[in-house]
């Protein structure tokens, strides 16, 4: 019997006032009673519209309806036939934007909770005894892989899939990208992302870190010398902006790159850490998008008093809506129409405070977003100690300038179309490398479209 219910299982949760202490994963996940009821809100749509909102392409109906019989095993195969990242992509999709934005039951109601659904049928099959995976037979050709976030993981997998010995070069000493250093214990446990990798691991990828390629080895050197015969350039874009406003260069004032990579990858929270982070009393954290969130989350949770200070109102904030609801949650005070000015100083060359001018909204900018503008002497000051500039992130120019012929936008993303083809021949590249800082999800999207281009062409040679 269908469920006709117009409101989804609610996700269990730790309490806001605990959860903001720990780095304990917040969601806890469903059960399969839960599992299994959400499920049975599925229609079972013949057009499938929530697939077409996957930038992967899950057969969304064909493994939900596995879910409704309990054959959750079954499910996770029809999961994994279009993506290489369940459990990691259960947590961190946009599903409200994407798949779930065209759910049927959306319309009068709540969608199918499918990004719940996909969580709980990728841990499920991670709680069971591991079962052998068979590698797939060699086919004669190498492809080399710069970057181990979602989208060189996906290119990784599809190709290993097809048979190709690919190798991965991460250049930090763990491998998983921005899953590892951007996105913390508390949204993405690390565990997971590992499991992930590992199954990668059994179908035969290889994955070399500590490997920079641009001082490591070149793009070019792994084609002329180590025998690959295409590259697939999927290494994020990590380099952080400012706002290059006075007091910027003062101790205290972070990157949200630098601080999230600290806390998730460092352990900097951990009262022993070697290299401890300070948050202070109070932080301001610039920004509005799911990396502000973070940040800020984060700041709580090493017990600092948390603003996030953002431009525009609430309706225009990036952020997915839920990481906005749990920030609101766990105490996080929200400074709307708010523009940093300057950060300044105490005696001692640490931040003391930070000055905002107020901001009202005129016509649409180029982003189609309300543009603000500066309200004439409206200034107020913020006393702090520590502020996190959390305003975006560009790719790192060490590609760029060490492989020739390799043709890049003003702003430093590669040029390639859609199928992730750049203007050197034989390589490839996908993710934030290209379009600047995007989500996971697209990322992995744009590394599956490289993979059978890079199939095509290495096939057709």
């Amino acid at each position: 019997m269908p469920n006709m219910s117009l409101t989804r299982n609610e996700m269990p949760v730790q309490e806001p006032n605990v959860r903001n202490k720990n780095f304990k994963e917040v969601a806890l996940g469903y059960t399969e009673e839960q599992a299994i009821d959400e499920a049975k809100r599925c229609l079972g749509c013949k057009n499938k519209p929530c697939s077409t909102g996957c930038p992967v392409q899950i057969d969304i109906p064909a493994f939900i309806a596995q879910v409704a019989e309990g054959n959750f095993e079954e499910a996770y195969k029809v999961i994994t036939k279009s993506s290489s990242l369940p459990a990691v992509c259960g947590r961190v999709c946009p599903q409200e934007t994407q798949c779930e934005s065209k759910c049927v039951r959306g319309k009068k109601g709540e969608p199918v909770a499918i990004g719940r659904l996909e969580r709980f049928v990728a841990d499920w099959h991670n709680a069971q005894p591991a079962a052998e995976i068979e590698k797939p037979a060699p086919n004669g050709h190498k492809a080399a892989i710069i970057g181990s976030g979602p989208s060189g993981l996906t290119c990784a997998g599809d190709l290993a899939k097809k048979g190709y010995d690919v190798t991965v070069y991460e250049a930090l000493h763990i491998a998983g990208g921005v899953l590892s250093y951007g996105i913390p214990e508390f949204r993405l446990p690390k565990s997971i992302v590992q499991k992930e990798i590992e199954g990668l691991k059994a179908l035969g990828v290889n994955v070399e870190t500590n490997t920079v390629v641009g001082k490591t080895v070149s793009v070019d050197e792994l084609m002329q010398n180590e025998g690959f015969e295409s590259v697939f350039i999927g290494s994020g874009a990590g380099l952080p902006r400012f706002m290059n406003i006075p007091g910027e260069n003062l101790n205290g004032v972070y990157s949200a790159n630098e601080f999230l990579t600290r806390i998730n990858l460092m352990k900097a929270y951990l009262p022993d850490s070697s290299t401890p982070i300070q948050a202070g009393k109070t932080a301001v954290i610039v920004g509005g998008g799911n990396v502000a969130m973070d940040a800020a989350r984060c700041a709580k949770r090493l017990g600092a008093n948390v603003y996030i200070v953002y431009r525009r109102t609430e309706n225009e904030l990036p952020a997915r809506a839920e990481e906005v609801e749990h920030a609101k949650e766990e105490g996080i005070i929200f400074k709307f129409l708010t523009n940093p000015t300057e950060i300044k100083s105490s005696e001692n060359g640490w931040v003391s405070s930070i000055v905002c001018q107020e901001m009202e909204l005129s016509e649409p900018d180029a982003s189609g977003r309300a543009k603000p503008v500066p309200k004439e002497g409206a200034f107020f000051e913020i006393e702090a100690d520590c502020v996190i500039m959390a305003i975006g992130t560009s790719p790192n120019p060490l590609i760029k300038s060490t492989t020739e012929g390799l043709d890049t936008q003003k702003w430093g993303g590669i040029i390639a179309d859609e199928d992730g083809k750049t203007s050197k021949e034989g390589v490839y590249a996908g993710g934030d490398a290209v379009t600047g800082a995007a989500t996971v999800i697209l990322a992995m999207g744009a590394g599956k479209k490289a993979a059978a281009a890079m199939d095509e062409y290495m096939q057709n040679k």
